[in-house]
């Protein structure tokens, strides 16, 4: 799939919730461009081309990968988290389309949520995973 086999979608689903999981425990968020680049360096992988559509896809496809196996693995008491919240547009202030999708996809957010829902739905995702990870000050 997208040009990856599965050893290679597993190294980037590993790395990439441990570093999502380190940006909320900084209380950061983080881009689409500096995610990609660490997990090139972390992983050894090829980065991934955001000139092209299906590349864009690809990484699209991967946020879900993690926010899926995250949420199949761990019980949270603030209810369901999408570490995809933490990654943003370069220059933007919101997380991509896709978050909104799968997060309907998930029941978490109703389906023709409005803008505002759908804004106040992600601040509390990014508020929920930076208050569950957070390192003890």
């Amino acid at each position: 799939m997208f040009g990856r086999d599965d050893f290679e979608w597993q190294r980037l689903i590993e790395a990439g919730t441990a570093f999502l999981v380190e940006q909320a425990r900084l209380r950061r968020t983080t881009t689409y461009t500096e995610m990609d680049a660490t997990l090139a360096r972390r992983t050894g992988l090829r980065r991934f081309d955001f000139s092209q559509v299906e590349e864009r896809a690809a990484i699209g496809e991967l946020l879900g990968r993690i926010v899926r196996s995250d949420i199949a693995r761990t019980a949270y008491a603030d209810g369901p988290l999408m570490l995809s919240a933490l990654v943003m547009y370069l220059n933007e202030n919101d997380a991509g389309t896709g978050f909104y999708v799968l997060a309907e996809e998930l029941g978490l957010l109703s389906p023709g949520a409005t803008r505002m829902s759908k804004e106040r739905f992600w601040i509390d995702q990014v508020t929920l995973l930076q208050a569950h990870y957070a390192a003890p000050r």
